[in-house]
């Protein structure tokens, strides 16, 4: 009898143990939003290492053999977890984390102004050179163009005189 209580603790805690990794896996989602391909792999593969975890426990605990007090066991850790402890876990931390990637990414924004600074300092120059390229391209384009038009010219009137 000893030993079923144990089995009955064990499903319990990893009823809580599979919800809370759960949990992990929504504030991830929360923090780093990403399509519905890479949602589903994360679900298959939350879902293919809960069934090994189950399984183990099955394995070990109870020689392979499914009891159904260890299911609902299970699904009683689950419950009381996802009432209790879930909600306010995924919303504070979600939220604390989102507030620190923020944060880290305003200091790191602030980190490269000098060089956002620098390289627009760079550009604004490289924009100056290149206008004054095109504009003395332009000129010089003008001047052969000016000079060929008139060796043509020259070289019709010499062939036909």
């Amino acid at each position: 009898m000893a030993n079923e209580n144990q089995f009955l603790l064990h499903s319990l805690i990893m009823g809580v143990f599979i919800t809370y990794v759960y949990d992990l896996l929504r504030i991830f989602r929360r923090v780093v939003p990403h399509g519905t391909f890479l949602v589903s792999v994360e679900d298959l593969a939350f879902w293919v290492y809960s069934g090994i975890k189950v399984f183990l426990l099955m394995y070990y605990e109870s020689n392979g053999t499914l009891r159904w007090f260890a299911v609902i066991g299970a699904l009683t850790g689950m419950f009381f977890y996802m009432k209790l402890i879930s909600p306010l876990f995924v919303k504070y931390v979600s939220a604390i984390l989102n507030r620190v990637l923020a944060a880290f990414w305003k200091a790191v924004a602030w980190l490269c102004r000098p060089f956002g600074f620098l390289l627009g300092k760079a550009g604004h120059g490289l924009y100056r050179t290149g206008g004054r390229v095109r504009r003395v391209s332009g000129r010089l384009k003008k001047r052969i163009k000016n000079k060929l038009t008139i060796s043509l010219k020259v070289l019709k009137i010499n062939l036909k005189g």
